[in-house]
């Protein structure tokens, strides 16, 4: 059953309306009424289109946080072969936020490591909303030095909040796991290229996406701190999240062009949501080109390319 947001309520309506004429003509009566419904499917898609083409930044936030998008867990099943698991951080605990494990992509072995919201009450609390505690970072920064070990490349999927904010996280070095992570990816000797799926929040995002390529989904967002808290810390008002969202620069398209991102994967009319399948594919197709891209590069080459440009960011960032 379709999620509708709530910018799309005239749609659910149009689209509510062909499809109760459907029901009503199946359970019979001699109505033809499939010639109304198609009619009513044509205002819906024109609707759709629009809406979609026309998104403002805090529309994107909502859409980017629709819970029917493909998560980390769906790319893997459907993209990577003879996937295994490898879990905890040899110092705490095992945090389901982050999965991650050994693949293969197209054949090659590759490291993946991801973000997991899960899709239903119990997988929610379970990998408590994609916020990661200092254990997930830590796994992952043990995932990153093991496939530099072995030279094997490494596809990250970014899709949280940002990282979890509680004490015991707090007590247990979020800041310090974080930062380790973050300087795993840029040490790291072998590929890595980084696709922000849904959410990139915050530190918990960059300690994942320090990478060769960034890539974005077109829908997607990747700020450093959410609407809702820029909102609290500069107007003291969490309602002021519109104003927020277009002040931070959080979408795709800003971010490609102030040289944050290096590529948008374009989502089907609607969002991901509407075709996770061709979404999937899309991104598939689009992390096998980046890692063929960076494959002849040795490891002192990537370091220093990954070095150079985050030294530069900051430059293009001003520009």
């Amino acid at each position: 059953m379709q999620t509708y947001l709530e910018f799309e309520k005239d749609l659910a309506d149009l689209e509510g309306k062909a499809a109760e004429l459907r029901a009503m003509a199946r359970k019979g009566g001699g109505v033809d009424v499939e010639g109304e419904a198609k009619l009513l499917d044509g205002k819906a898609a024109a609707m759709l289109a629009d809406l979609y083409a026309n998104l403002d930044p805090w529309r994107k936030c909502l859409v980017a946080r629709h819970p029917d998008r493909p998560h980390a867990i769906d790319y893997i099943d459907a993209l990577f072969d003879e996937f295994t698991p490898l879990a905890g951080d040899r110092n705490f605990a095992e945090d389901a936020a982050v999965i991650g494990g050994l693949a293969r992509l197209d054949d090659q072995a590759v490291m993946v490591i991801g973000q997991e919201k899960g899709n239903d009450t119990k997988s929610r609390i379970e990998r408590n909303f994609g916020m990661a505690r200092p254990e997930g970072y830590r796994k992952a920064a043990r995932l990153l030095a093991l496939a530099d070990r072995f030279g094997v490349p490494v596809v990250t999927l970014i899709d949280t909040p940002g990282a979890y904010p509680g004490k015991g996280a707090e007590e247990r070095g979020q800041a310090e796991a974080i930062a380790r992570s973050t300087e795993m990816c840029l040490r790291l000797g072998a590929p890595l290229v980084s696709v922000v799926i849904g959410e990139g929040g915050s530190g918990g995002a960059v300690a994942l996406a320090a990478g060769d390529r960034v890539v974005m989904l077109e829908h997607s967002i990747y700020s450093v701190i959410t609407p809702e808290g820029c909102a609290s810390i500069l107007w003291k008002n969490a309602e002021k999240m519109r104003e927020a969202a277009a002040a931070l620069r959080l979408t795709a398209q800003d971010l490609r062009k102030l040289g944050v991102v290096d590529r948008i994967v374009k989502e089907p009319v609607g969002g991901a949501q509407r075709d996770r399948a061709a979404t999937i594919r899309a991104v598939g197709e689009a992390i096998s080109q980046e890692l063929a891209s960076l494959s002849k590069k040795s490891p002192a080459e990537l370091r220093a390319a990954r070095r150079r440009r985050f030294l530069e960011m900051g430059d293009a960032t001003l520009a």
